[in-house]
Formats: structure tokens, C-alpha cells, sequence
């Protein structure tokens, strides 16, 4: 009994010690290298599908550290592997695009950079959703497993994903091979660093953690004539509006109370003078769900109101609404498989104690394309969690994501970030017959 005991002692302060040498390991390779690399990624950020320069800058880190590197997946995307023995597989994802924003922070490495875009419109470019806390990271975590490998087993992935912002790159990776020319994952995890939780929180999601996104197009026709006779025309701009307001319907009567949706009309563009009824209106919208069958709900939806509406307000059945779904813009909602998401709070419990998490609910349906590494049909895995980014007593008050204003502390984010990672791949990738959830430190 006191042999157990003493045995139990010995091995809860090397865990302990194990746990203090990574986060000494980490503070220290951010004084050294990681803060220096943050700032370079903040000062030069790039917009999605034009991330060449941050692209080049993470392979040559990575290649250094001893990965095999293969750029130019996806577009603008790095791959980069270690193998290490027999194994499950594991992908690290990291998004590394910027936003067309113009920084207003007042930060002194604030960015200035200016690109032109898929379109060929130069615009001002922010990182303005921490992607530069993601891809710094991902270095970081990339150096901890590099220089632990006596301490995991099997193969790990990492990829920097070009144009999340357009919810585009994933789905370029996928159809450009990537669980075809790389080892196939078992498992997927990815972090977002948050302004609206805390500095030293993490949150683990089990189950739904971001929505799906779709854009949808509506051309409303109609039958243009003077503002004096409106009834000599049809009037789109009359049609257009009924609509928009009964898009509201699907939502409240047409999807079980129980599961949230949203359709947000954001753009409305129509006619050329006060006194003349236009041919055309044309509805811009977003359209957001936490469930595959929710979000077909809304989607067909959209097509019968439409159609309906015009109807039944003299439009011509062969006028009657073009509704279009961009097939670029687009992503399933992202949905943590449960027991893995279990097993990788487990691990962070273990590892930094139970004050580490974050459980508030969401406050938005924020949409996010890491479910396409991970949704229905890849067979793999996936677990997405939250690093906080804000003081806490500045949380409240934290300017949104995608805001000129927008800013997080750079130091416990990208620290905590890759920690908790390293902790997460290492947790997976436990040699067979070790314990788990005591490992990765």
C-alpha cells in the first residue's frame, strides 16, 4: 500500500514537471523566435488566394525544423509532414489569409499593406481575425513535436489553409488531392483565437462549434415603368421587399424552434432615379445553420418564398425570381465528433487543471471551413477549440472580429495556442500501452 502510494507520488511529479518543461519550453522559443514571427506575420498580412509571401515564410520554417514540405496545395496552401513510427495520423490546421480592413489599432507593428485582390481591386489588408496568431502557432507547435519525438508516435500533418475568410480554401486543399497525396488523417484539430474569451481560457466545444455558411443570390424581375404608373409595370423593388421580410418565416415557421438559423438580407441593389420603377432588384444574403438537414430547410426555402412572393404579386411566371447559391462561398457547419472532443478536454484538464476552460455559450453563428477536413464522409475525426485573446476585465468591451479596431495579446495567445495543441497531438499520438492524458509534456 505505501509502495502504491509513493509510486502514485512519484508519477504525479513528473507529470508535473513534464507539464512545467513545456510551458518553459514554449515562453522560452516565443522570446526567442515566435514573438518576432507574430509580428512579421501581423505587419504583412495577405488576402485569401494571395497569401504567397506567408506561405513561403512557413514552409522555410518548417522545412527547417525537419518536415517534409509541399507548397502550392490548394493554390497558395503548405503542407508539411513527420513521420515517427507506426501510429494514427494527425492534422494540425492553421488559416492564413488576411482581411480587406484597414487597421485602425494604433498598434506600433500595425499593418500598413496594401494588395490587390482576386478581382483585381487593390484594398488595405488586416489581420483582422488572428490568423496570424494561428499560423504562429502552428510553428510553434510544429518546434515542440520536432524536438519530443521520443515522446509520440505516428504521423503528423500540419497545414497553413489559404482563404478561409472567402470559406474556400479548405474545399481547394480537399480537391486538390489532399487526403489522396498525403497521409490521410485520423484525426483533424484546428484553434481560433478569440477576442471574446479571456487570455489563459481554452473552450472545447462538444458538439457544434461553428455554422454553415451559404451565399445565395436573388435576382427579383420585373416589369419596369414611370414612378406616376406604377400599375402600367410590376414593381421589383415591392417584390423585393415582401420578400426579405417573409425570408423571416422560414426561420420562425418552418425549422423547429429548438435549432437555430438565420437568413440576414446584407445587400440590397436596385433602380437609378426617384421616379422609375426599375426591371430588376437584386437581394444579396448570408444564410446560417448548426445542422446539415436545418440548412437545406432554409436553402429550399429561399426558392419557394421567392417564387411565391413574385407570384402572388403579379410577376410573370416567366419573371419569376433567379435564386443562385454561390458554389465557392460556402461551408457545412463545423461539428466536433463528441468523444474526441472529450478525450482532448480531458487532456487539457489534466494538463493546465480545470480553471483553463471557458464554457460560456456562443453568441453568433460564425461560420468556418474546417468542416471540410472533417465532415461526414472523410471518416476523420475533428475537434475545433477556442483560445481566449482579451484581458479579462476587457472582454466586454472587445472590439469584434473583422473590425479595424480589432486586437488580441499576442503573447498568451500564441503561447496557450501552441501548448495546447502540442498537449492535443501528443494526447493522440500517445505510444500504445501509455497512458493517456498524461502525456504530450
Amino acid at each position: 500500500m505505501i509502495r502504491t502510494v509513493l509510486l502514485s507520488s512519484l508519477l504525479l511529479t513528473t507529470s508535473a514537471l513534464a507539464q512545467e518543461g513545456l510551458k518553459e519550453a514554449v515562453q522560452a522559443d516565443y522570446e526567442e523566435n515566435l514573438e518576432a514571427l507574430f509580428i512579421h506575420f501581423h505587419e504583412n498580412p495577405e488576402l485569401s488566394f494571395r497569401e504567397f509571401e506567408t506561405a513561403k515564410r512557413l514552409a522555410s520554417e518548417l522545412e527547417d525544423l525537419g518536415y517534409d514540405v509541399t507548397t502550392g496545395v490548394g493554390q497558395t496552401g503548405v503542407v508539411a509532414v513527420m513521420e515517427n513510427g507506426e501510429g494514427p495520423t494527425v492534422l494540425v490546421r492553421a488559416d492564413m489569409d488576411g482581411l480587406p480592413v484597414k487597421e485602425d489599432t494604433g498598434l506600433p507593428y500595425a499593418s500598413t499593406a496594401t494588395q490587390e485582390d482576386l478581382d483585381g481591386e487593390v484594398k488595405p489588408v488586416m489581420h483582422a481575425c488572428g490568423h496570424d496568431v494561428h499560423v504562429t502557432s502552428l510553428v510553434g507547435t510544429a518546434r515542440q513535436l520536432a524536438e519530443r519525438k521520443e515522446e509520440w508516435q505516428g504521423t503528423v500533418v500540419l497545414i497553413a489553409q489559404p482563404a478561409e475568410e472567402r470559406i474556400s480554401g479548405a474545399r481547394a486543399m480537399m480537391e486538390d488531392g489532399l487526403y489522396e497525396r498525403f497521409p490521410k488523417p485520423d484525426y483533424a484539430l484546428a484553434f481560433h483565437v478569440s477576442a471574446d474569451e479571456p487570455v489563459g481560457t481554452l473552450s472545447v466545444p462538444l458538439s457544434a462549434t461553428a455554422s454553415s455558411s451559404d451565399s445565395v443570390d436573388i435576382i427579383v424581375r420585373g416589369v419596369g415603368s414611370h414612378g406616376a404608373s406604377p400599375h402600367k409595370g410590376v414593381d421589383p423593388v415591392l417584390v423585393a421587399s415582401q420578400i426579405v421580410v417573409s425570408l423571416q418565416s422560414l426561420v420562425s415557421r418552418t425549422i423547429s424552434p429548438l435549432d437555430a438559423g438565420v437568413i440576414t438580407v446584407g445587400a440590397i441593389h436596385g433602380g437609378t432615379k426617384h421616379n422609375i420603377i426599375p426591371s430588376e432588384v437584386h437581394l444579396q444574403l448570408t444564410v446560417r445553420s448548426d445542422k446539415p438537414e436545418v440548412r437545406e430547410q432554409l436553402l429550399d426555402g429561399i426558392d419557394r418564398v421567392a417564387e411565391g412572393v413574385a407570384l402572388s404579386l403579379g410577376v410573370p411566371e416567366n419573371l419569376t425570381p433567379i435564386v443562385e447559391r454561390s458554389e465557392n462561398e460556402t461551408t457545412p457547419p463545423t461539428i466536433n465528433d463528441m468523444a474526441l472532443a472529450e478525450q482532448v478536454r480531458t487532456a487539457f484538464g489534466d494538463h493546465f487543471g480545470q480553471d483553463i476552460f471557458y464554457d460560456e455559450p456562443r453568441t453568433g453563428m460564425g461560420a468556418e471551413d474546417f468542416a471540410y477536413f472533417v465532415q461526414e464522409g472523410t471518416g476523420v475525426k475533428g475537434v475545433y477549440f477556442s483560445v481566449g485573446g482579451t484581458p479579462k476585465d476587457e472582454v466586454e468591451n472587445a472590439p469584434a472580429h473583422h473590425s479595424p479596431f480589432f486586437k488580441i495579446q499576442p503573447e498568451p495567445s500564441v503561447t496557450l495556442g501552441t501548448e495546447a495543441m502540442t498537449v492535443a497531438v501528443m494526447e493522440l499520438l500517445a505510444p500504445e500501452g501509455e497512458a493517456r492524458s498524461a502525456t504530450g509534456n
